[in-house]
């Protein structure tokens, strides 16, 4: 009698004899005389009986054909067997269709899937050669059959999929401390503990870019003004020593000082000591500003992930009132403004400002004139977005001014939008920590599907009953996920798990890494919910306030199912308003063939992203910020914010300040600005023209338009898919002239 099946995948699960049901099931039904239900048990129960203790998929399989053409059903064995050499077939053909689209760097949705990384190099080739012909596998040998279903019918989009078999995890906030202090081996040679500025920003990209290697998402820094601000005053005492010994004095004296802040003064005024202590301040900010230009011009330039990308990584900061936090923080600023290269726009790290009332928010608080240069650069830079830390839900009651490792109770975020705080398994904090993985939902479709019910009662009572069930399944999908990830070993995972994942420290290199990963989340997210309003009562939650009322009901359920699944598979689940990029018109297309044009559900090429108010739907910032806001506190795992300004924002940073008293004042998590930015490529004049083709001053065509796909920027939208180059076509502006206007 059959016991355990041995999957394609060499993992071994108990019988289920259902499969096989299902199976001939599906024959049946295709053949012309339909089911035959004793047949059905007969023959599951005489390959149940007669099996080995343990069989292998094929060997069920070829079973299973033995006794079909054995019954008097010979027509049901043909289906089967026609039924498992179409799909052999089938993956063969599309897999064939798709690698002579890699060859010959035609620029379709798979080529350009990912904007950050450039398919069209060997490297990339290469990525997409092994993305594309993994999918595959993970369908046939790694979902459920309801998951598989689920995704093969377009309800469900399982995110990096392709890295599935991999076992490894999303992202992690790096708790860079332990890597400044305590050094790591990385390859074939280790890193010592950091001493200066210089290295310490080094190590910070080193760490950023081993752990990309590990890893399908992205990397950021949680405290990136904390971490480093130790090195200033090293560097500083770098200096002093060497005055010493040109001087022969001894200035040990200086060591220790209480430094009120860094700031380059001139010397020719000064005498003794503090000309002393300016002179080392002096060089010291130096020091600190080509470190932090040489950290974002190695995260333009450093590859990862077989050299065919760029670290997508993101840094948080702003809360360090220290002389040497602001330091670190100003010269970052400073370098962003200037730009990387020949002034470029530097597209990595996603920068995040950190703000909060009492340290930067306030004319009265310490670090308020950063926030202030913070805002200038963003008008310039598009960085750094803000993270409000006031928001009811990011806060945690163990946060103190005093505290010097204040950041420990602080929520950071990636700046694609996800995000980890809550944890029923450990510590509340971001650091340490990360998303295991995500799948997404496509309300839109489920919507669709009730269509046809008369009554709007009715109708939306359908759709809550189908997406209860998707949500069933999508929570399935990602509990099934976790038990194959966390078979991996520690040794897969050589930063990661050593020095990074909180608790890792306690594991040896053969354990596996079970014992730590339920402290990261697992995201259920969704998209389109203004297609979906369209679809139930024929208006979105930016027009129609019976729809706003709709889409909260909606993701509120969404998150209190969310909790249910945290309390049945005991893990941090969390509601994800997900970042579509490559899926934002995946489901679209799918959904179009099959339904034909929907106005206002598939008659654009994209849905919508998230809760987001649609790009094409003309309001004030105002009105969009009230919209979308109370979602936030809704999607834990993740969410953001956007205001479309049109015309130049340069000069004018207070309509960026504008947009930060938004989010503060309606609870929002987490924002940015997005606007218009050329370069020309050749002689460096900038500005914010729409759809600048010729550079007004030189002539030149070469000029580098900058956009925001999605949570980061690209420098070229010749790697956008189709579905978000229609989304940017579609963007209106909600804040006209970069004037700052009475948003409240």
């Amino acid at each position: 009698m059959i016991q355990t099946v041995v999957k394609r995948d060499g993992r071994i699960v108990g019988f289920n004899e259902q499969k096989i049901m299902a199976a001939i099931r599906k024959a049946m039904l295709h053949t012309d005389k339909g089911e035959d239900e004793r047949l059905l048990q007969t023959i599951t129960d005489r390959i149940a009986a007669k099996g080995n203790t343990q069989m292998t998929v094929e060997e069920i399989q070829d079973a299973v054909e033995m006794e079909l053409m054995k019954s008097a059903r010979k027509d049901v064995a043909q289906r089967y067997i026609a039924y498992r050499n179409q799909r052999s077939i089938a993956r063969k053909a599309k897999t064939r269709d798709v690698f002579l689209d890699i060859v010959n760097i035609k620029n379709n949705d798979v080529t350009r899937e990912n904007a950050n990384m450039n398919a069209d190099t060997p490297a990339g080739m290469m990525m997409k050669f092994a993305s594309e012909s993994t999918k595959p596998f993970v369908d046939d040998y790694l979902l459920s059959p309801e998951s598989r279903d689920a995704v093969e019918h377009n309800y469900l989009h399982i995110h990096d999929k392709d890295y599935y078999p991999t076992k490894s995890l999303t992202c992690v906030q790096h708790p860079l401390d332990n890597i400044l202090t305590q050094g790591f081996i990385a390859g074939h040679g280790a890193s010592r503990p950091a001493k200066r500025i210089e290295t310490a920003a080094v190590l910070a990209c080193i760490s950023l870019e081993c752990a990309q290697n590990e890893m399908h998402g992205g990397q950021a820094i949680p405290a990136f003004d904390f971490y480093l601000a130790p090195y200033v005053r090293s560097s500083y005492i770098e200096e002093l020593k060497a005055l010493e010994d040109l001087n022969g004095e001894d200035y040990s004296t200086l060591y220790d000082e209480t430094l009120l802040d860094y700031i380059k003064q001139p010397l020719d005024k000064l005498t003794g000591i503090d000309r002393i202590r300016q002179h080392a301040i002096n060089k010291t900010v130096g020091r600190v500003h080509q470190a932090m230009e040489a950290f974002i011009h190695n995260m333009n330039t450093i590859h990862s992930r077989g050299g065919n990308q760029v670290v997508f990584s993101s840094i948080n900061y702003g809360t360090d009132t220290s002389a040497e936090g602001r330091c670190i923080m100003r010269e970052l600023l400073n370098s962003t403004y200037q730009g990387v290269g020949n002034g470029e726009t530097a597209i990595f790290p996603i920068q995040i400002w950190k703000k909060k009332r009492g340290v930067n928010y306030l004319p009265q608080d310490p670090n308020y004139d950063l926030y202030q240069l913070a805002c200038k650069v963003t008008a310039r830079r598009f960085f750094p977005n803000f993270l409000n830390l006031d928001a009811t839900y990011n806060q945690d009651d163990e946060w103190r001014a005093d505290d010097p490792k204040r950041y420990l109770h602080e929520v950071a975020t990636m700046g694609c939008r996800t995000r980890v705080f809550e944890n029923r398994f450990g510590p509340k904090t971001s650091i340490g920590r990360g998303n295991l993985s995500f799948s997404t939902i496509n309300i839109v479709r489920l919507a669709i599907e009730c269509m046809d019910v008369k009554d709007q009662e009715a109708r939306i009572a359908k759709f809550f009953a189908k997406l209860d069930e998707m949500l069933e399944i999508t929570a399935k999908q990602l509990d099934e996920r976790f038990q194959f990830q966390k078979t991996a070993f520690v040794k897969q995972f050589p930063l990661l798990m050593r020095s990074l994942w909180i608790g890792a420290d306690k594991l040896g290199p053969n354990d596996t890494i079970e014992g730590v990963i339920n402290q990261g989340t697992l995201g259920i997210g969704f998209i389109g919910l203004a297609e979906c309003l369209v679809a139930l009562i024929g208006k979105h939650h930016g027009e129609s306030e019976e729809a706003q009322e709709l889409g909260l009901k909606i993701i509120s359920y969404m998150r209190q199912r969310v909790n249910d699944f945290c309390d049945r598979y005991q893990h941090n689940y969390s509601v994800l308003a997900t970042p579509a990029e490559g899926l934002s018109g995946k489901f679209t297309k799918k959904d179009r063939k099959e339904f034909g044009i929907i106005p206002g559900v598939t008659d654009r090429d994209y849905y919508t992203n998230s809760n987001h108010v649609p790009v094409y739907y003309k309001c004030s910032a105002r009105h969009k910020a009230e919209i979308e806001a109370p979602y936030h506190e809704l999607t834990r795992g993740g969410h953001i914010f956007y205001v479309e300004i049109d015309g130049d924002a340069t000069h004018n940073p207070q309509v960026i300040m504008g947009v930060v008293d938004m989010m503060d004042k309606l609870n929002m998590g987490y924002g940015s600005v997005n606007h218009n930015r050329n370069r020309c490529m050749d002689c460096g004049y900038e500005n914010a023209t729409p759809s600048l083709e010729v550079c007004p001053k030189c002539g030149s065509t070469h000029i580098d338009k900058l956009q925001r796909i999605t949570g980061y920027l690209v420098g070229t939208t010749d790697r956008w898919n189709h579905g978000k180059l229609c989304e940017l076509n579609d963007r209106v502006t909600h804040i006209e002239g970069s004037q700052q206007q009475e948003l409240f």
